[in-house]
């Protein structure tokens, strides 16, 4: 899953990505509450831990403006110094799903991150088909049909990326979101590779209006897949 994480001490910052690194998370730190503010307005994350007191926008500042501007399900963590009862519960009526006070401790961050992963994305471990309006996803063969046109032959990167986009429906998804997504860790990939990719899903399962899709790009973000 892609993480985002927010707080001023470098060493925490090293800490918690090295924990959530190594079970696999892709984690993107920042240091200031305006900083992770600017990316958040250009793409995508599934988790978001915030330490409560940071430079400029402080952690209550920021998840105040994430519930009111980009998702009131978006699943956040914050961290605090404080362990005062009237502290946490500030922090859980600003928005957040769940807090660890420091000093951090590795078992528990992972514990805590992956029920809260657990608990926002149910279907993250997915069943062995997923039917969207004619589309039918064989997950485990990674094969891809339409009630009507019988198989559609697609690669298993095309595969990805179409089941990406059916269980985002009507979301917008930014570009690195998924590139890191679909291609997780692979290094060197063309600029060019995601809207090609884009480009034969399209063409492959024919999402057009008048079928009901629409699969648009959004100017210097990314893409959105819309049931009409």
């Amino acid at each position: 899953m892609r993480i985002a994480v927010l707080d001023d001490d470098t060493n925490l910052l090293e800490l918690v990505s090295s924990v959530l690194r190594s079970a696999g998370h892709s984690v993107h730190t920042f240091s200031s509450g305006k900083e992770i503010q600017h990316d958040l307005r250009r793409d995508n994350y599934d988790l978001l831990i915030l330490d409560w007191q940071v430079p400029d926008l402080s952690g209550a500042e920021v998840m105040r403006w994430v519930r009111e501007k980009i998702s009131t399900t978006l699943p956040i963590l914050f961290i605090t110094s404080r362990s005062a009862e009237d502290d946490i519960v500030e922090g859980l009526t600003a928005g957040a799903d769940d807090y660890m006070i420091k000093p951090i401790r590795r078992g528990e961050l992972l514990a805590r991150v992956q029920a809260l992963l657990r608990r926002s994305y149910p279907n993250q471990h997915l069943p062995e088909h997923l039917e969207f309006g004619p589309f039918v996803f064989e997950t485990r063969s990674a094969k891809l049909k339409h009630n009507v046109q019988g198989a559609i032959e697609v690669t298993q990167k095309e595969f990805d990326l179409a089941l990406l986009l059916f269980r985002n429906l009507g979301r917008p998804l930014s570009r690195a979101y998924i590139l890191e997504t679909v291609w997780s860790r692979e290094s060197d990939i063309p600029s060019r590779t995601l809207d090609t990719h884009i480009s034969r899903v399209r063409g492959k399962l024919d999402l057009r209006t008048e079928n009901g899709f629409r699969l648009a790009p959004i100017y210097s973000y990314g893409y959105r897949l819309e049931q009409l």
